[in-house]
């Protein structure tokens, strides 16, 4: 028996046993992992950790990035940091092994004030960490992502968005502050009114193409403990989409109340459920959810059961909402684990979920990620709202995938030369105001060909995607695989000021480019092919 033969029968054993391997092997061995990941974490935050160090563990990172600047030219790789790709939440490895590494490990938060409701912290703060510390004191970041490690400074270097996104926009609009050491040593920082507010415009979706983050600034908003969330079950595709628009504002002359926050969950073309949210304090009479325990119906689940139930009300403790996706990565986990939702599964071994995602990517193999690449989608995309009917069509035709998830959020129009992202089209912009209302659409899991067998091309589905979110004026985050070439990414990107700012800073030199950063490590194209049936 051949080689080929052997691997071809192993891969399909595999698939068939999937759920098998994962409960007996991938769980267990993930939640160890995560265990030693913390245990090294605390005894890093009991021994060394110290906010009053921060300007010594920045000296040392310029120190690293003069010694490389001292290596001559034609001997120097690009730099890039040293963490390793296994912690990034990002789908693709970048081949660091080609670059020259700077040790940045920055965990601390470094400051709380107040009074001008903002937070520094080092880029390293996890989601977790940041809500376990702001929460108790009545506060929270403007826009929290909904998984327990991602890290802020990833965030800021990609960007993200939330359910509070329609009022405040995408996570980078909070930020205040970077502080950034550039590719000769020297450390800057920007703001939007100092002489470094060209590079504080291109900071976000560059992903560590100009420099290494050393701390950032964030505003943050006043909370209360609790909030009342009103499931609103909606029939018929205009009628969502509709609520949907009237909700956030997109078509509003005059500004009007809405809620702090918004999300929708699509599960067919005719049926969704629509989320509303208002910070509150605790009330007897309202059903209380602590939606976030190992033993409670996954969160999409428990939304689902509305749409038979009808309209209800529950109040959610902050911190359980903000991290409500976290056990089943928003639908991902049931792709893995057919009955991972069923009540003994949790009640017995709920609390091993979800799969750590750094234990995911640590055990991922070239092969392996291959494979997975052509079986699973995993994409966020930022497109205008008054095109979700259009959106909701071409998702499920290309991917046959359900749930949908839709987050309402402002994209800001900040005049000529603002940064990678394009201004919205002016007959997207809420009459009145600079700002457009644009969504997040989030495709996740395994499309329904993938299941049945039947023919399917990752890169194609994702390049007809793609196309349509040129055409619309929308932009692909960049924490997933992207399938463009550079000629159509920066169609979808404006990189003007971006070239600019690479010269100026001196990253030309010292830092990949932004297509190369975020580009797939593996030929896309290749393996589409031989794979689609």
């Amino acid at each position: 028996m051949s080689n080929h033969t052997i691997k071809k029968r192993l891969i399909r054993w595999l698939e068939d046993h999937r759920e098998l391997v994962i409960v007996m092997f991938c769980l267990p061995a993930s939640f160890l992992f995560d265990i030693l990941l913390r245990i090294k974490h605390n005894i890093r935050r009991t021994l060394f950790s110290s906010p009053r160090q921060h300007d010594r563990r920045v000296r040392k990172i310029q120190n690293k990035v003069q010694q490389w600047n001292n290596i001559l030219s034609k001997n120097r790789k690009l730099l890039c940091t040293a963490r390793p790709n296994w912690m990034s939440l990002s789908t693709t490895f970048f081949q660091k092994n080609l670059h020259h590494q700077i040790p940045v490990s920055l965990h601390d938060i470094l400051e709380l004030n107040t009074e001008k409701l903002t937070v520094k912290v080092e880029p390293m703060v996890t989601v977790g960490e940041i809500t376990e510390y702001l929460i108790p004191k009545g506060y929270s970041l403007a826009v929290t992502i909904e998984l327990n490690d991602a890290t802020l400074g990833g965030l800021a270097m990609g960007t993200g968005m939330s359910t509070h996104s329609h009022k405040v926009g995408l996570y980078h609009e909070t930020i205040l502050s970077y502080e950034v050491v550039l590719g000769d040593g020297s450390l800057v920082t920007a703001t939007a009114d100092n002489e470094h507010s060209d590079l504080f415009k291109t900071l976000p979706w560059s992903h560590g193409s100009l420099g290494f983050l050393v701390s950032l600034t964030l505003k943050i908003v006043k909370i209360k403990p609790f909030i009342k969330i009103k499931y609103t079950p909606v029939k018929g595709q205009k009628n969502y989409c509709d609520k949907l628009r009237e909700l956030s504002g997109a078509n509003e002359e005059k500004p009007k109340y809405h809620p702090d926050y918004i999300e929708g969950t699509i599960f067919s073309k005719d049926e969704a459920v629509i989320m509303t949210g208002e910070y509150s304090d605790f009330n007897p009479e309202i059903t209380l959810n602590k939606c976030s325990k190992w033993y409670k119906p996954w969160f999409y689940k428990h939304v689902e059961s509305f749409l038979k139930k009808g309209e209800r009300e529950e109040l959610i403790p902050l911190r359980h909402y903000l991290l409500r996706h976290n056990r089943a990565i928003f639908w991902v986990v049931e792709d893995m684990i057919s009955f991972g939702n069923h009540p003994l599964f949790r009640l017995f071994f709920g609390w091993l979920l979800p799969p750590k995602p750094a234990f995911l990517k640590f055990t991922t193999t070239p092969g392996v990620r291959a494979y997975t690449f052509t079986k699973q989608v995993f994409q966020d995309i930022v497109l205008p709202i008054q095109e979700l009917e259009r959106q909701i069509n071409i998702a499920s035709e290309l991917f046959e995938k359900f749930p949908l998830l839709v987050y309402p959020c402002k994209i800001i129009d900040h005049g000529p030369a603002s940064g990678q992202l394009k201004k919205p089209n002016v007959k997207y912009l809420v009459p009145g105001t600079n700002y457009a209302m644009y969504n997040d659409l989030g495709v996740y899991g395994v499309p329904e060909k993938v299941k049945l067998r039947k023919p399917y091309n990752p890169v194609t589905a994702m390049r007809k995607m793609e196309e349509f979110t040129r055409e619309v004026g929308g932009y692909s985050f960049l924490y997933a695989d992207i399938f463009m070439t550079k000629e159509e990414f920066e169609v979808m990107f404006d990189l003007t000021l971006y070239e600019n700012v690479r010269k100026k800073y001196k990253a030309e030199n010292a830092f990949p480019h932004l297509y190369d950063k975020v580009k797939p490590e593996i030929n896309v194209f290749r393996i589409g092919e031989e794979n689609k049936i």
